[in-house]
């Protein structure tokens, strides 16, 4: 019988309480995809679910948690009521809560199931910062981010962020204002060889396949090369779509959207393999 989990909670960085759903369908082949959503994203966002859906038909469990200082609540997981965490949030959180959902698989699990990750956009750089993990199988990066120091202000724009202590980024959609803590920026520089994505590429041994978009403008296809030349991999490019792969917030349509169910067959096969 199928299991299901929805909005489970799990302990993450710095003790923060997070969500997480998990699936294990009737026929589970004893492998566990792990998904890690991007910078101001949540685990429902857009067609999440359905790709939840895809790879649970296909016989795998598949869980997608939230980043404990992503800027949802427990009692408001999609919206951004808690901006106080966001500000604090940084990189090496979201490496330590990827690290406390596998303590929670190891509890939870009688045996270890094999465990394969997908991560998209930031959440494929702290995907690929696991590429030595011995608990991690396969990685597969959608439209992923392939270093951490160009994703920080620069020159006056980082003086007047250390002066002032806070920047402000929006996020469209629900039309906030985003804090970004310089201890942010910080804790990068304190942590600067855990969260280097280029070394963690270059000499890893983990199976990975690269995917991104050739009309990414939130980022740059240049950045799936990168991380395609360091894995000494091909890139996989799918033709006229962005960051998201067509998929929008909300997205109502219980199909996914043809460029999503595209990426989710290639990582299919990769998985299969």
């Amino acid at each position: 019988m199928q299991k299901e989990i929805k909005n489970g909670r799990f302990t993450g960085a710095n003790d923060k309480l997070s969500l997480f759903d998990l699936v294990i369908p009737n026929n589970w082949n004893n492998v566990l995809i792990i998904f890690i959503h991007g910078f101001m994203g949540y685990k429902d966002w857009g067609a999440w679910n359905l790709v939840s859906d895809y790879f649970t038909s296909h016989n795998y469990a598949f869980l997608k948690y939230n980043v404990s200082h992503n800027g949802g609540t427990i009692d408001n997981p999609i919206d951004f009521d808690d901006l106080v965490s966001f500000s604090k949030n940084n990189y090496l959180k979201e490496v330590q809560d990827f690290e406390a959902i596998l303590h929670y698989i190891e509890n939870e699990f009688e045996e270890m199931p094999e465990i394969y990750v997908i991560g998209h956009s930031r959440g494929g750089g702290i995907a690929l910062l696991q590429s030595d993990n011995k608990s991690v199988h396969k990685i597969v990066t959608w439209a992923a981010i392939s270093r951490i120091d160009t994703r920080f202000p620069k020159g006056e724009q980082l003086e007047e962020w250390k002066k002032k202590g806070v920047y402000y980024r929006k996020n469209g959609r629900p039309n906030q204002e985003m804090p970004h803590l310089y201890s942010q920026y910080e804790n990068f520089i304190q942590n600067k060889d855990r969260l280097d994505i280029p070394k963690y590429c270059k000499n890893t041994t983990t199976p990975t396949l690269v995917i991104h978009g050739d009309n990414d403008s939130s980022v740059s296809i240049q950045e799936g090369k990168e991380i395609a030349e360091w894995l000494s991999t091909d890139l996989v490019v799918i033709k006229d779509t962005q960051h998201t792969f067509d998929s929008k917030q909300p997205w109502e349509s219980e199909k996914l959207p043809e460029k999503l169910q595209e990426v989710c067959e290639k990582t299919l096969v990769f998985f299969e393999e």
